[in-house]
């Protein structure tokens, strides 16, 4: 089947503007989005028509998580990563962000260290204060020259953890700079787990979105199985399937301690699971496979427009993400900003483009930027920073 990557979809102002879009209303009519992580691609048919022949059964209830969506995420789990998971081990939810919050509360005690490397996706940072424990962070290794990747640095992490540590908040593909972890730094990762008796939160949230042809993703609680009885591993069809807005994701959990304390501390501060979310997902898991594939060759093409863009601007400098539909900027140097505290604030003013802030994933100087759209408005968007970074 061919799928429309190239048609531009009207998301500020559809049906009169009963149905904002963050992303696209935030900044104002004349700004162009490039910031948060939610594509401009219409979803899969797949899906839109599993959530049309829900609609027009007409009722919308309490629900429940069907079998057939358990038994289906267990089939993709062994068909994309091969590993095998139980039907059991899932909890459904609304969404990663609050399970890291619930995992917080659940796994720690006030008091405990909640760790996690820098830079990161910004709510990591608040989990800590908003649980009333304590923030921990450790730097990840940023590259030596330009092209380099960013790397994690083991003896950071190590040096970041205390007697408080509790909890690591893990990241893999990681948001922002787009790393695929190497079996090197995860087994290194591993054993300071172990050694210090931590939990781990892996968010695997863009793991099916890797960019390398041939590259494959292996969950960390299956790369390192001594690991899965203290890991969490969340998965969503949020980015892959661009259903962000349905509110759905999954807490995978093998071990039945963890996976109790975590299910009795969500009752009561989170609601059941979004019908029309579990509809999609199933559908998406089922049946979405080509419309991905077909996906990951339009984001691959962007990559390299965003690359050989970024080597015409002066200062400025971007390792190509290895997955993802996000690009992690280095403009510290960058010709034209030099003084600006906020790279990404300045380029918003003088070229109506809005780019998220480094300084909100504790890196500033950076900025995200999401290549996530169709060809047109990426152009669109490049042609304008062109006119501010090219000197």
């Amino acid at each position: 089947m061919d799928y429309d990557f190239a048609t531009p979809v009207e998301r500020r102002h559809p049906s009169g503007g009963r149905w904002p879009s963050q992303k696209w209303h935030r900044h104002g009519d004349d700004v162009l989005p490039l910031w948060v992580a939610d594509m401009d691609f219409v979803s899969p048919p797949e899906v839109i028509e599993a959530l049309r022949a829900r609609v027009d059964h007409g009722v919308f209830g309490y629900g429940g998580v069907p079998d057939s969506l358990r038994e289906t995420l267990c089939d993709w789990s062994v068909e994309h990563y091969d590993w095998t998971i139980e039907p059991e081990w899932q909890l459904w939810l609304p969404g990663v962000v609050p399970a890291l919050h619930l995992a917080s509360l659940a796994l720690t005690e006030p008091g405990d260290g909640v760790l996690t490397v820098t830079p990161i996706y910004p709510p990591f940072l608040r989990v800590a204060e908003r649980t009333g424990r304590l923030a921990q962070q450790a730097a990840m290794r940023a590259p030596d020259r330009p092209g380099d990747p960013w790397r994690l640095d083991l003896e950071a992490l190590e040096a970041a953890i205390t007697p408080e540590t509790r909890l690591l908040l893990w990241c893999q593909p990681h948001n922002p700079t787009g790393r695929v972890w190497s079996r090197e730094e995860l087994a290194g990762l591993a054993s300071l787990v172990q050694h210090h008796n931590l939990l781990v939160i892996s968010d695997e949230l863009h793991c099916d979105l890797l960019l390398d042809e041939g590259a494959h993703h292996t969950p960390l609680a299956s790369a390192f199985p001594e690991l899965a009885a203290r890991t969490l591993t969340l998965w969503a069809p949020s980015k892959t399937f661009n259903l962000a807005g349905l509110t759905t994701a999954c807490a995978v959990i093998p071990d039945d301690g963890l996976r109790r304390r975590f299910a009795r501390m969500a009752k009561g501060l989170q609601p059941d699971a979004n019908v029309l979310g579990l509809v999609a997902a199933e559908a998406a898991y089922a049946q979405g496979d080509p419309w991905r594939r077909a996906l990951l060759e339009v984001l691959r093409g962007h990559r390299q427009r965003l690359v050989s863009r970024v080597a015409h601007w002066p200062g400025a400098a971007m390792n190509a993400p290895e997955s993802t539909y996000l690009a992690w900027l280095d403009l510290r140097e960058a010709v034209g900003l030099e003084g600006a505290r906020s790279p990404a604030k300045a380029l918003l003013e003088r070229t109506g483009v809005a780019l998220s802030d480094g300084a909100d994933f504790g890196c500033p100087g950076f900025a995200r930027l999401n290549f996530g759209t169709t060809a047109t408005q990426l152009e669109a968007a490049l042609d304008r920073l062109d006119g501010a970074l090219k000197g």
